[in-house]
């Protein structure tokens, strides 16, 4: 049975540790470097006060991340990571002035150990593999966020000297983040010289974005409409807008190339999980949005004892909240963000490729439920199934899911 807590206060170049007995009593303090040598100054102190791999000294830390957090997973003790919000408000119970130090820090996150283990979980056993794919997973979705937020900022500046530039991309679905519009862009950056380009200029722009089919077509309607008249700016101005759209353009390009890179590493990575069989046999659960769920769940199939509990973490279920004669019900807003985000676009994917998940949203919909609240309770019905399926390693099946559906 655990006898003595560790407590760390992490900081970026330095780390506070505090050791305390099972009746709060300190037993050791102190600080070391973020280096190896201090890793083993906190292995030595920790084995000094009994940690032994039969029964580990378990450690409360405010952070998931890091090379210090890495190499204690791999001593296999528990981890428990205490929201900094969390700890500063156990931080009143033992200091009323309402002091601050790092060495108080540490001891307060012990004492979080000590008194309420149960109430907080300590970081899942996920295999190196799926930590792997979190961190494509989630390098991948800024790298998308990047792209928009560049694509919208060329956009807003093209607006400002070349408007027909957009109305020439509007039916692309990437728009400014096509191949296509990026190479063309970058060959006649202003009004003026897109309207020099000639066919054979177009045909050849066309071939270097890679594209295979219907070139001569394409390039003749890009030929028309890159022709017709438009309002300019004074010719300087024009040309210093194109100098500025090329830089924009070249932040565009490299947002483009990160996110394409990293998805082509993320979905290498998923295939060869042995749960993404089971993940993508849900309906409207493909590849990409599949990494993404992994990279929230983990691959520990004991994280989540019940649904009931990985649907709280994804914010799929309600929260009740009751006092008096009053009681409300709730979206729940504190949730894994990435995790609902992923289930949105997997519960809308659902519904044109599961019979069962359709006839579910709108019988929720002829209940006069918004459509976000159907969709987050289809999500919430499809997580269900996910953690059985997962536990019991077996595939989806409709049927079995949505056995009133006709």
């Amino acid at each position: 049975m655990t006898s003595v807590f560790c407590g760390i206060d992490w900081a970026t170049d330095h780390h506070d540790i505090a050791l305390l007995d099972e009746t709060g009593t300190l037993l050791a303090k102190l600080r070391i470097d973020d280096s190896p040598q201090g890793l083993t100054q906190l292995l030595n102190l920790l084995a000094r006060h009994g940690d032994n791999p039969d029964n580990p000294i378990p450690v409360a830390i405010e952070t998931s991340h890091g090379l210090l957090v890495a190499c204690l997973r791999t001593t296999e003790r528990p981890i428990y990571v205490i929201n900094p919000l969390t700890a500063a408000r156990y931080r009143d119970r033992y200091a009323l002035s309402r002091k601050k130090s790092d060495h108080l820090d540490a001891k307060v996150l012990a004492h979080i150990l000590r008194t309420d283990p149960a109430e907080h979980r300590p970081l899942p056993a996920d295999s190196h593999l799926a930590q792997a794919i979190t961190v494509l997973a989630r390098a991948q979705q800024d790298a998308v966020w990047d792209r928009v937020q560049n694509s919208n900022r060329l956009r807003s500046h093209l607006r400002e000297y070349f408007p027909a530039f957009l109305t020439v991309f509007k039916h692309f679905r990437e728009g400014l983040a096509s191949p296509v519009s990026r190479t063309l862009l970058a060959a006649a950056p202003t009004p003026t010289q897109a309207a020099q380009l000639t066919r054979p200029q177009l045909r050849s722009i066309l071939k270097k974005a890679g594209r295979q089919r219907e070139i001569t077509s394409e390039a003749e309607r890009l030929h028309s409409l890159l022709r017709q008249p438009q309002m300019h700016q004074p010719p300087l101005v024009e040309h210093a807008m194109g100098t500025k759209t090329l830089a924009l353009l070249r932040q565009l390009n490299a947002a483009c190339t990160s996110a394409d890179e990293l998805e082509a590493a993320l979905l290498n990575a998923f295939t060869t999980h042995q749960d993404a069989e089971i993940i993508t046999s849900f309906p409207g659960l493909g590849h990409l949005t599949g990494a993404r769920v992994l990279a929230e769940l983990g691959d520990d199939h004991t994280r989540f004892t019940t649904a009931r509990a990985l649907k709280a973490y994804a914010g799929s279920a309600p929260i009740t909240r009751s006092s008096g004669r009053r009681t409300t019900v709730l979206a729940r807003h504190i949730k894994n963000q990435p995790l609902a985000s992923a289930g949105y676009n997997w519960a809308f994917a659902a519904l044109t490729a599961s019979p069962g998940a359709r006839a579910h949203y709108d019988h929720r919909r002829a209940a006069e439920e918004r459509h976000v609240a159907a969709q987050r309770n289809l999500f919430n019905r499809l997580l269900g199934c996910l953690h059985h399926c997962l536990t019991h390693h077996i595939l989806y099946n409709e049927q079995t899911a949505f056995p009133n559906t006709a």
